[in-house]
């Protein structure tokens, strides 16, 4: 099936679009979580000045605690800027080891082997097909004209959390492998939305690009409706 033809507009590159990449090949997953209690342990050295001995006296260790820190929950929903909600599905990769994105255009994919809401670090990473012969222009062509702060609200079961843009990028065809800032459990906290972009070439396989938006938390993830 030919997807309709995209609009034609330009897109505005924030960061230096990086060459080689597509596809959504997020092959092989690391998923190792932070342990909330095990931050670490430092025993503490203490002395009295009225210890003859002059003996330092050693403070048992206990490993420190985060405060405020909320279980994490697999999301369920993203609004966009537009204000459109786009319900999410569970995603893994499919055996040719491209991302299984949702056949209905009115919903999106969550990688599943990324970072969940309340996570403290990692991407979090959501995709969807541009558009459909059969179904036209899906919410998702909206992140080809998004602009920077603009605002996304991921909501789970209990938790809900605001990220604003900070970068829209334009993307070739290839693996991501060179690019696992895209879907890395590690590093900085963000949100990363991806969808595709023209050219559309029948003959070289439908699109040629993706855009991909990043966003940052504007604050911790809170409970309740957002």
């Amino acid at each position: 099936m030919r997807p309709a033809p995209p609009r034609r507009r330009s897109l505005v590159i924030w960061t230096a679009a990086a060459a080689g990449v597509l596809a959504l090949l997020v092959g092989v997953a690391s998923r190792l979580w932070p342990t909330p209690d095990a931050v670490g342990s430092v025993a503490e050295v203490g002395q009295t000045a009225a210890a003859k001995d002059k003996h330092p006296i050693v403070v048992a260790a206990r490993p420190a605690r985060r405060t405020g820190t909320v279980r994490p929950e697999q999301p369920r929903s993203v609004r966009l800027p537009t204000g459109s909600v786009v319900p999410l599905r569970s995603v893994s990769t499919r055996t040719d080891g491209l991302l299984d994105v949702p056949n209905d255009i009115g919903n999106a994919g969550w990688w599943r082997g990324g970072s969940r809401l309340g996570d403290p670090l990692g991407s979090t990473l959501l995709a969807a097909h541009v558009d459909s012969t059969s179904q036209g222009v899906g919410p998702f062509a909206a992140l080809l004209e998004v602009h920077r702060n603009q605002r996304f609200l991921v909501s789970s079961a209990t938790l809900h959390q605001t990220y604003r843009a900070t970068s829209l990028q334009l993307l070739k065809r290839g693996s991501l492998l060179r690019h696992r800032w895209l879907y890395s459990a590690s590093g900085s906290r963000r949100l990363v939305l991806v969808t595709c972009a023209p050219p559309y070439v029948p003959a070289q396989g439908g699109y040629q690009n993706l855009v991909v938006v990043t966003a940052v938390p504007v604050s911790g993830p809170k409970r309740g409706e957002g």
